[in-house]
């Protein structure tokens, strides 16, 4: 190299660098100053910042950090991580959350920090709580104090939230939606379905606000505004309750269907139909060419891509399909088009269980059923499998950096996702996080996260009170 083109060496030095995992870039960097100053490039620390992430948000590391801030993000979100992969004695703190005196019925996130824009230093998290004591409750996850409890009303039997309006919503026994402000515990709006079992979807479109509700009649009632005023109502599985209902990454379209009848198939509706609907028209719907639907989900990263695990000819045997969900449109009429892409056969080998059924990115679903836990490729190829529990898997959460699995064992297992240069991207098992004694509580039943906390809640012996629900938040100390 030239001494006399100082420039043309550092260009060299920072191609060659581009090759080198971020030990090897930290350990060039001391070699001389030269070599420093070619190692400390905010491209380099980018290019490795979005190959291993693809996104991150940068405005968590303040103005002070302009200089190196890649780096800095690169440095700590490692850091983070690999405490939360290895689990460590001392990396998590645990907090018990008592209060509820009946059953959880579920828990939701209502202020996390996200998996997709994490926040590196500041880890607060707000969770509620729906029991069947009749009460929603709030809680830091953090400090393990109770922010609010509702009133006492009939036993709950569902919650879902939505974080950006600072809205809980809750079904209860009766059928009565209400809405409550998720800050303070404000009652907002409620709505009488009449249905003693309630499946909740909440969706926006641009600004508009949506509830969906599949009821045990076999309709779909969909309401408007935090005032849940009813916009349109349609039956797609009569006599039967809805429980499947999930809307698309583009919200245009509603999957809508039950696991109580093997000789019905889930049906698709279109959103547009359901939240401004014609006077002279049904909203519209089309069934899915399946039948004896158990679980579906929607693949994140596509518009409308719909895995469905179904019966295949024997009704102990199981099978995955995936469709496209689209709608072509003619001058006099609109009609959807449901396209299989994909199908393979499933061998679960179990007798009728509950199938918990989850999807990473466009090629990788997870699904759970008895105490096992499998990943696939959408093109059928089972990349894992994996038996860390001794009783049935209850709940799952899975997001870009981990999967979770709460169990009947009174224990969560934790995986992590993780690229591999020959093999592409793993998921690998960790470690258990364990829910205490068996004389105290019975066994997990709902897990959440967010990017730097795992909430799970606990059922009781039938002797005890229903137990905790128990927050296990990484410390975010270095």
């Amino acid at each position: 190299m030239d001494p006399d083109h100082p420039q043309l060496i550092g260009d060299c030095l920072i191609h060659i660098f581009t090759f080198l995992t971020e030990e090897d870039l930290i350990r060039v960097s001391s070699v001389c100053k030269d070599w420093h100053e070619a190692a400390e490039t905010p491209w380099l620390w980018r290019r490795m910042c979005l190959q291993r992430w693809s996104f991150c948000n940068l405005s968590v590391l303040g103005k002070e950090q302009v200089n190196h801030s890649w780096k800095t993000y690169f440095l700590r979100r490692c850091h983070l991580e690999t405490k939360m992969t290895k689990g460590q004695s001392g990396g998590y703190t645990c907090k018990s959350l008592r209060g509820h005196t009946g059953r959880v019925v579920g828990l939701v996130y209502v202020q996390g920090n996200s998996v997709q824009q994490p926040d590196l230093w500041n880890s607060s998290a707000t969770v509620c709580s729906a029991s069947t004591d009749g009460t929603v409750r709030a809680w830091n996850v953090q400090n393990g104090e109770r922010l609010w409890c509702s009133p006492v009303q009939s036993p709950l039997t569902g919650i879902v939230s939505d974080e950006q309006r600072e809205v809980v919503i809750t079904a209860d026994s009766t059928g009565l939606i209400k809405t409550w402000q998720s800050q303070t515990g404000q009652e907002l709006a409620s709505f009488s379905t009449a249905s003693p079992h309630c499946t909740l979807l909440q969706y926006s479109i641009n600004n508009d606000w949506f509830v969906t509700v599949g009821t045990s009649q076999g309709s779909v009632c969909t309401l408007v505004d935090l005032t849940l005023t009813k916009k349109s109502s349609i039956v797609v599985c009569d006599t039967f309750r809805v429980n499947i209902l999930l809307v698309s990454p583009d919200k245009k379209w509603i999957a809508a269907g039950t696991k109580d009848n093997d000789d019905l198939s889930p049906k698709v509706l279109y959103t547009e139909s359901l939240t401004s609907p014609s006077e002279d028209e049904d909203p519209l719907c089309q069934s899915v060419p399946v039948t004896g639907c158990q679980a579906a989900v929607f693949i994140p990263t596509q518009p409308a891509r719909l895995a469905i695990i179904h019966q295949d000819q024997h009704p102990n045997n199981r099978a995955l399909t995936v469709f496209d969900v689209s709608i072509k449109k003619s001058k006099y009429k609109s009609e959807i088009q449901v396209q299989q892409v994909e199908f393979f056969p499933l061998t679960l080998n179990l007798w009728r269980s509950d199938i918990l059924l989850e999807a990473k990115d466009s090629n990788h679903i997870v699904l759970a059923a008895g105490e096992q836990l499998w990943v696939y490729s959408l093109k059928g190829i089972l990349l894992a499998t994996f038996k860390d529990h001794t009783l049935p898997i209850s709940s799952i959460s899975v997001d870009s950096f981990r999967v979770v699995t709460a169990s009947q064992d009174l224990s969560l297992r934790v995986l992590t996702w993780r690229n591999d240069r020959d093999r592409g991207l793993t998921l690998e098992s960790q470690y258990h996080l364990l829910g205490g004694s068996h004389t105290m509580s019975r066994a997990f039943t709902h897990v959440a996260c967010d990017y730097s906390s795992i909430v799970a809640s606990v059922e009781a012996p039938l002797t005890q009170l229903p137990g905790p629900t128990c927050s296990v938040p990484p410390s975010p100390a270095l």
